[in-house]
């Protein structure tokens, strides 16, 4: 007699996951609660920049390595898909940029609040076959946690212009009507409603309590409605932004690098996971370091005090290029993530994360 597997409530173990999920939203509420009572409000300063930006965001991108480019193994299995990925973003960067550079930071800064959403409904979508819910509980799932990310975006092109931008300025289009974002937060507030009415009738009926995918959601709506809807500032948005998209990516690559590793996967990079969660963060930082580096050096030359003074003043023909090819990293990240988490496409993807 063959015994069935229990389904469970969590992707990693109850406390991971509230670590990852509850205390990145948390986290970055009371960061920016007393920053504020500081007075550290406006322009999101060096410290927070080095942290946030550098140290959560731009590492995680880095992140994407450890499932794809440092194995050969899996290099092998999908050639076409990761020699195309990059190639692919950096054509559609370089032709977005000879429209215009800021036709470039616009076309960058929807593919990415489409890629941030993306992933939020990919936890909860995880969260409810992990749980082993129906289909209508899973569709609902969606609906809310596309209710309470996309909600606060609709409402942010009905304020425009905000004390804030995505990427750069004026990267979101103007002029929606005010009244399609005041709509836009009532119907994600129905949502929820419809979701919280949802769990209690399953409930009712003895299904057990949605812990696991409410830590899920209630921490997205603190992130997404804090950090859009409430924010008045870049500091405040920027670290509400990042701290939950990057945080529990970082806790996947590393839980999915241990199984690969215990395959033997990596090679003379397994070294890097062998040592321990220091240095795999550790090569994160320094890859996200020297792409920094290099977008100040060559482009922005906003930050001095930890790049130096030096620089190249380029011109529009040789931004052209360096621009989508400083961005290749974080463009790749968005083609790949699209296709290297469907555990239907890769069988030995659940076992690596401990799914099996």
């Amino acid at each position: 007699m063959t015994r069935a597997v229990a389904p469970t409530r969590w992707l990693f173990s109850p406390a991971v996951d509230v670590s990852v999920f509850a205390g990145s939203a948390l986290g970055a509420a009371l960061v920016v609660l007393l920053a504020r009572a500081s007075g550290l409000t406006g322009d999101t300063p060096l410290w927070a920049w080095l942290v946030f930006v550098l140290g959560i965001d731009v590492a995680h991108v880095w992140a994407t390595l450890y499932r794809a480019y440092f194995d050969r193994a899996e290099l092998a299995r999908r050639p076409l898909l990761y020699a195309a990925a990059p190639l692919l973003a950096f054509g559609l960067s370089v032709s977005a940029h000879a429209v215009s550079p800021a036709f470039f930071w616009r076309c960058l800064a929807y593919v990415a609040v489409w890629h941030f959403i993306r992933q939020q409904v990919g936890w909860m979508t995880l969260y409810g076959r992990r749980e082993g819910v129906d289909d209508v509980t899973l569709r609902l799932d969606r609906l809310a946690m596309w209710a309470v990310t996309l909600g606060p975006v609709v409402w942010w092109h009905a304020r425009l212009p905000r004390p804030f931008w995505w990427f750069r300025e004026h990267d979101f289009v103007g002029g929606l009507p005010r009244v399609v974002g005041d709509v836009a937060l009532a119907l994600h507030a129905a949502a929820l409603v419809a979701w919280v009415g949802r769990a209690a009738v399953r409930r009712v009926k003895g299904a057990p309590l949605p812990v696991a995918r409410a830590v899920l959601l209630a921490a997205t709506w603190v992130t997404w409605f804090g950090g859009v809807v409430l924010a008045q500032d870049d500091f405040t948005f920027t670290v509400m932004n990042v701290t939950l998209h990057g945080v529990p990516y970082l806790a996947l690559l590393w839980r999915y690098a241990r199984g690969r590793q215990a395959e033997r996967g990596y090679g003379a990079v397994g070294a890097l996971v062998r040592f321990g969660l220091p240095a795999f963060i550790g090569a994160l930082l320094l890859l996200a370091f020297a792409e920094e580096f290099l977008w100040d050096t060559l482009v922005w030359h906003e930050r001095p005090q930890v790049f130096g003074e030096g620089g190249l003043d380029l011109g529009p023909a040789a931004l052209s290029l360096v621009v989508p090819l400083l961005s290749l990293p974080q463009t790749t990240h968005y083609v790949l993530d699209g296709f290297v988490w469907r555990t239907r496409d890769d069988p030995s993807l659940a076992p690596r994360l401990g799914w099996a």
